[in-house]
């Protein structure tokens, strides 16, 4: 890409964090708040070209290149850092060994903190079974990553490695950004922008009151600071997915309707009320696309904002009129262009610091739109093969952090729906994790199996 004034030349980045970088960057020193991405290599992929390429990767991403800095009395700054990105290879023979992958990002990456003082801002494993099948996991800090990253990253560390193996050479360097909200587009920026944040908070307001929403209830109290993400993971199969596919097209909903409505109806089962009402579902949403200029899922950033969505939920009742409920209030309020108001907001009410964090977390954890959450990348174009190598199963997960009590990640790849589920240990313990997202598959799936044009569909 040329350069314009919305870039750098800078081949580093030296800025202070923007109110939603700074956010998450807050948030993670509370409890860590992860952006995780994994995919299966099937093929011979030495330790030596998995370190070589993963520098290359580094070499070509300036935020891949640095820490935070507190100088005091200035705002946190990304600074650059000499850092390589740490390594750490697993090699199991185990009896568990196609599922050690899970077991790594539950027991370690979704846990364990990155260094931010440091830097740089993400690790990278490989986990090997005997030498021709390998997990790539790659875990960054939510201040410099959403779900599209993480994934374009860990395709990207693989092409590279295709590079140095063919004599490709190095990859060309990325431009260096501003920060996401310096990017927006003018109606979002200045006055306008302020008055945009006032009137997409009075909608909420007014609907919070009008629907009195659920929100997932929490089974014990756990501290801010002892907060643990678990990790569950779930899948639909190639059929699976095209039978979902086709009754949304012919219910009038998407595939992210479906899902939503779905995790909305589980948390209200799972409450046991057994009257009418409406769950609050939050959905990011990605707005590279909307920044001037605009910006490519191959760069690096968090380009991702939280809007609420009002499930409506009747015992009994067909998903569908829930699914197309929800499918149509987020184009609107895309439209509307609510989730870069969300993001304002943090310009006016987010912490400056940890120190004065409290207040903005307790309220997050009382109104904010993570409490249940479903990110959904939709169908995300991942390779099945690359070089030499044949890939499979690529996901990503997401920590939690203070941001919510339970939240789905998913993306269509590889002709699977990867439908991964995180939770607050304690807050919701795994047993009844566990319970909604086998409610949430489940029911989904008998929803799809209901319809008459289908015959049944099984679930994994």
């Amino acid at each position: 890409m040329s350069t314009s004034a919305g870039e750098h030349t800078d081949p580093d980045v030296r800025r202070p964090l923007s109110p939603l970088e700074r956010w998450y960057w807050i948030a993670d020193q509370i409890s860590p708040l992860h952006v995780i991405a994994r995919v299966r290599l099937h093929g011979h992929f030495a330790p030596e070209l998995a370190r070589r390429s993963l520098d290359g990767l580094q070499a070509r991403h300036p935020l891949l290149r640095v820490a935070i800095a507190t100088d005091a009395g200035r705002p946190a700054a990304f600074v650059p850092c000499a850092g390589t990105i740490p390594l750490r290879e697993v090699t199991t023979t185990d009896a568990d060994a196609e599922t050690r992958w899970q077991q790594e990002i539950n027991d370690r990456e979704l846990v364990d903190r990155l260094d931010w003082r440091t830097g740089p801002l993400l690790r990278a494993v490989v986990v090997t079974r005997g030498d021709e099948v390998h997990d790539l996991v790659l875990t960054l800090a939510h201040c410099i990553a959403d779900g599209t990253t993480a994934l374009s990253l860990l395709q990207q560390w693989i092409r590279i490695a295709d590079g140095y193996r063919s004599g490709a050479g190095a990859p060309a360097r990325a431009r260096s950004l501003p920060a996401p909200e310096d990017l927006f587009p003018r109606r979002h920026r200045g006055t306008s922008g302020a008055l945009a944040v006032v009137r997409a908070q009075l909608r909420d307001q007014i609907a919070r009151v009008r629907w009195r929403p659920r929100r997932i209830a929490a089974s014990a109290a756990v501290p801010f600071d002892r907060r643990r993400t678990g990790f569950i993971h779930r899948s639909l199969s190639a059929a699976q997915v095209d039978a979902l596919a086709d009754v949304c097209r012919r219910e009038g909903a998407t595939v992210h309707g479906a899902l939503a409505a779905e995790m909305a109806a589980a948390v209200a089962e799972d409450a046991g009320s057994g009257a009418d009402g409406h769950v609050v579902v939050g959905s990011p949403v990605d707005f590279r696309g909307e920044l001037d200029p605009p910006v490519s899922p191959d760069e690096v950033g968090a380009y991702v904002a939280t809007i609420p969505s009002y499930v409506p939920h009747r015992p009994g009742a067909p998903l569908w009129p829930a699914a197309r409920a929800v499918s149509d209030d987020l184009a609107r309020r895309r439209r509307r262009g609510e989730h870069l108001s969300m993001i304002g907001l943090l310009r006016w009410l987010g912490p400056p610091d940890l120190a004065a964090s409290t207040p903005f977390v307790r309220q997050v954890e009382r109104q904010g739109p993570g409490n249940l959450c479903l990110s959904n990348l939709g169908r995300h174009q991942f390779p099945d093969e690359l070089g030499p190598w044949r890939l499979s199963g690529a996901q990503f997960v997401a920590g939690i952090s203070v941001s919510g009590y339970f939240v789905a990640t998913v993306n269509t790849t590889h002709d699977h729906l990867f439908w991964n589920f995180t939770y607050v240990d304690g807050i919701v313990p795994r047993a009844r994790a566990e319970r909604l997202a086998d409610a949430c598959v489940t029911t989904l799936l008998s929803a799809v199996a209901a319809d008459p044009h289908r015959g049944r569909t099984h679930v994994v």
